[in-house]
């Protein structure tokens, strides 16, 4: 999952940021509102950390930015303020939660993974597609009664193919999923052929079907419909 973290004062963006890779998201972070603007308009996000005061810019603007080109990012809004009256509005405009600062790193961590839960997975901490089954809380992923062991990035890209079931993915998209705005700095999408070809030979190695389908020119999709 791709967090993007929006905040202005650099220890506490470098703090957030090390916590959430720690739990290996794909973090972009933005220290002003033109950097967080343009990023928003070139990549997408799953999630976005956002402080409602910007040096150059308000976080709240962002939100609405951000729900007209992509309604389904989630958002959690952080704040020194610890006023109703903006976080009422942050709420209004589709933010789905609000931490006021100081807060405790693991409770950033526990709504991070709540909120992508209720947005991709109804709240469910686990998952199945056929006999394949994610336990999001602990990154553990099962294919029949056998427990495959998946690289940071093979269990990144399944558990996109997941939360996007039956729907193409294009090979553009599954890169920047997995390595965010560096996608840019790749001169081919051979690393994506690899890891795909590596997470279906595990998969087929626990003696499952494989459920990744190519689509010619395009990408992939998980289907549904398999034997």
């Amino acid at each position: 999952m791709k967090i993007l973290i929006v905040e202005d004062n650099l220890n506490l963006l470098e703090a957030i940021r090390e916590t959430l890779v720690a739990e290996r998201y794909v973090c972009e972070t933005a220290e002003k509102y033109t950097t967080a603007s343009e990023k928003i308009y070139m990549y997408t996000y799953d999630v976005m950390v956002v402080d409602i005061n910007l040096p150059d810019g308000s976080g709240l603007k962002l939100i609405r930015e951000i729900k007209k080109i992509n309604p389904e990012t989630g958002i959690i809004i952080i704040s020194a303020r610890d006023s109703l009256d903006n976080k009422i509005e942050g709420l209004e405009l589709g933010a789905d939660d609000y931490l006021t600062k100081p807060f405790d790193m693991a409770e950033l961590v526990v709504r991070v993974k709540a909120l992508l839960r209720r947005r991709n997975f109804s709240g469910k901490a686990t998952i199945s597609f056929g006999n394949i089954t994610i336990d999001t809380g602990r990154r553990e992923v099962t294919a029949g009664t056998m427990k495959i062991n998946l690289t940071k990035s093979e269990y990144n890209i399944l558990l996109f193919f997941f939360s996007n079931p039956n729907r193409v993915l294009t090979k553009e998209s599954i890169a920047e999923h997995i390595w965010g705005d560096n996608m840019d700095l790749a001169d081919s999408f051979d690393f994506i052929y690899s890891h795909i070809r590596n997470l279906r030979k595990k998969i087929t190695s626990a003696g499952c079907d494989d459920p990744i389908r190519g689509v010619y020119g395009i990408g992939y999709r998980l289907k549904r419909d398999y034997n």
